[in-house]
């Protein structure tokens, strides 16, 4: 009966989450709510579109058209310039595995606010994240393939593919200014086969799959994240040596580990494969770095009503407040210190991955203030 009241439709969106959702800023406290711009860019797009929208409305106060598509996000430097990682498909690694493609990089580099490109880095072996240095250089992610000694050595992973074709790992390369290395490091001389376990739901393509590299210039060490071991570590450039190192005990397949100005340790802990939890669910998680507990943290009631299996980031903000992305269904929100959402954004842009699946995949997003922005001033 209630049927009958419905208006007839001739073509219905068969993408569930626009078709059932609101898009753009859906809730804001404008008291609570930190006051900036933010930077993103939909992972699926072919044509390296990054926007910086302001959170007030959540109009679009920028956008960058670039030539490669992102592989998989970019961040504005102190020059206002925009540090990019992007997608190469012709340098002849594209199909190392048939998941890489879906992170491939292939070039990084630094574009003015007119998208002209003043310093650019290539690797066809790069992936996921690149940063600036502060000589100028850059330190970048990028895979190597394992000896089948090594292969045959690193346990877990989806069961029956043990045998199965190539392994890769991840090495992490510093350049500098002309693009000379000056460092590196492969995670294969430094990681344990009886710890640094595959999780089960994982393929063995890949041991693994770091996701983030961050300098931490102060102290000559390296973090890192390795999503397919659930691991977070602080690497000592001199020794390269872990000086920390946390894994599945308490992180399920994390993304985007931050150090605090208190020296505590942020993480988007996806949730997947947790220990001792049969429901998924998402979490953000502050860690004290001495004594590695739990001090902070951020999920929904019910928890699965927050759950992003991959991708996906947080930020601590300076008025205290944390953004976080939910990666998988392009959801953007603010939460205060007391976990209540005070600002939230759905992005609008849908676009099909290379399977034809549509989405608004987000791989994170960026908070800046307007003093953060030289262009915005």
């Amino acid at each position: 009966m209630y049927a009958d009241n419905l208006e007839d439709k001739l073509s219905i969106d068969q993408q569930t989450y626009r078709r059932v959702s609101r898009t753009g800023v859906v809730a804001i406290d404008r008291e609570k709510a930190a006051k900036g711009y933010i930077l993103f860019t939909p992972m699926n797009n072919t044509c390296g579109e990054v926007f910086l929208i302001d959170t007030n409305d959540g109009k679009m106060v920028h956008q960058w058209n670039l030539p490669y598509a992102p592989g998989v996000y970019g961040y504005l430097l102190p020059n206002g310039n925009l540090f990019y990682n992007g997608r190469v498909e012709d340098d002849g690694a594209w199909d190392l595995w048939p998941n890489w493609s879906s992170f491939k990089g292939g070039i990084m580099m630094e574009v003015d606010w007119e998208g002209n490109i003043v310093w650019e880095l290539r690797n066809p072996y790069h992936h996921h994240d690149g940063r600036r240095t502060s000589s100028g250089g850059a330190i970048y992610l990028a895979v190597e393939k394992l000896s089948e000694e090594i292969r045959d050595q690193v346990q877990g992973g989806t069961e029956g593919s043990r045998e199965k074709g190539d392994m890769w790992a991840d090495i992490i390369i510093e350049v500098d200014a002309n693009g000379g290395q000056v460092w590196k490091w492969h995670a294969k001389d430094h990681l344990d086969f009886d710890t640094d376990v595959i999780q089960s739901n994982c393929p063995r393509n890949e041991w693994t799959h770091a996701n983030a590299v961050v300098p931490l210039e102060d102290d000559n060490q390296v973090m890192v994240s390795f999503r397919n071991i659930s691991t977070v570590g602080i690497i000592d450039k001199d020794t390269g040596e872990f000086v920390w190192k946390l894994g599945h005990s308490v992180f399920a397949q994390q993304h985007d580990p931050r150090i605090l100005k208190n020296g505590n340790i942020l993480v988007f802990d996806n949730g997947q494969q947790r220990k001792s939890e049969p429901v998924p669910y998402s979490r953000v998680i502050e860690l004290n770095r001495d004594t590695k507990e739990i001090v902070w943290r951020y999920r929904d009631m019910p928890a699965i009503n927050f759950f992003s299996p991959t991708i996906s980031g947080a930020q601590r903000l300076s008025n205290g407040n944390t953004l976080i992305t939910e990666g998988c269904f392009g959801r953007i929100f603010q939460v205060t210190s007391d976990k209540e959402v005070v600002w939230e954004y759905l992005s609008p842009y849908f676009y099909a991955n290379k399977e034809g699946v549509i989405d608004n995949s987000i791989f994170k997003a960026t908070f800046y203030t307007a003093e953060e922005i030289p262009n915005l001033r």
